[in-house]
């Protein structure tokens, strides 16, 4: 019994790790829209469906190994860890699909260079908080995990700054309105990705040492 629960764990570890992996794909893929590469932001936002279809699938095999084992203490954990994780997975997916919507309507707007937003140093943190998170899931690492979480002010701070030159853009150049609304979505989207990322980590805390640190300010690294 203890080794087909240990073979289903590993199973659905895998799937998890591959949703992963197909939601980073879609994020990346969405940040090279939002820079003007040659993506087809479509595709992104067609794609989101089979990532929540999986997402549906990873949840019903999760609730099926509760109900069908019973686990207690650390089996437990993990499990509730891979159906919250799963969770936020797909909201990684949801957020690059919003990102590629807004990526379309970018790139017909005719706007200046130097009236563009330049996402990409919040961009770079979040993506890294994202991988760092499931780094630490995947290797156990609660400390990495709490590192990470002290990574989400300085992201904050950079979505607080494009509000701000919102603000400005639109009182400036009125006329752009509409391609200032779609940077500042973008903007939340990507502050979405790190706190996602944190949430993530602060589930690898829970995993690894039983401790649940969700609300907390200032988590010590």
């Amino acid at each position: 019994m203890r080794d087909r629960f240990n073979f289903e764990i590993e199973s659905l570890k895998q799937r998890l790790l591959d949703l992963a992996t197909a939601a980073d794909r879609a994020l990346v893929r969405a940040i090279r829209a939002v820079d003007g590469t040659n993506e087809d932001a479509r595709a992104i936002i067609a794609n989101d469906a089979s990532i929540d279809a999986e997402e549906v699938t990873i949840e019903e095999e999760c609730l099926k190994l509760m109900a069908l084992y019973q686990p207690v203490a650390g089996d437990l954990r993990l499990l509730v860890t891979i159906l919250k994780v799963n969770g936020e997975i797909e909201r990684v997916a949801d957020m690059a699909s919003n990102i590629a919507a807004r990526a379309i309507d970018m790139a017909e707007a005719h706007v200046e260079p130097e009236n563009r937003f330049d996402f990409a140093p919040m961009l770079e943190r979040a993506h890294k908080m994202l991988r760092g998170s499931l780094d630490a899931f995947v290797c156990h690492r609660s400390d990495l995990a709490r590192k990470i979480i002290l990574e989400d002010d300085a992201v904050d701070a950079l979505n607080a700054a494009h509000y701000a030159n919102a603000r400005d853009k639109l009182l400036k150049t009125p006329a752009q309105a509409a391609y200032i609304l779609d940077c500042v979505t973008v903007s939340h989207c990507i502050e979405r990705i790190a706190d996602i990322a944190t949430n993530i980590c602060e589930d690898v805390v829970y995993l690894e040492e039983g401790q649940i640190v969700r609300h907390q300010k200032r988590i010590q690294a």
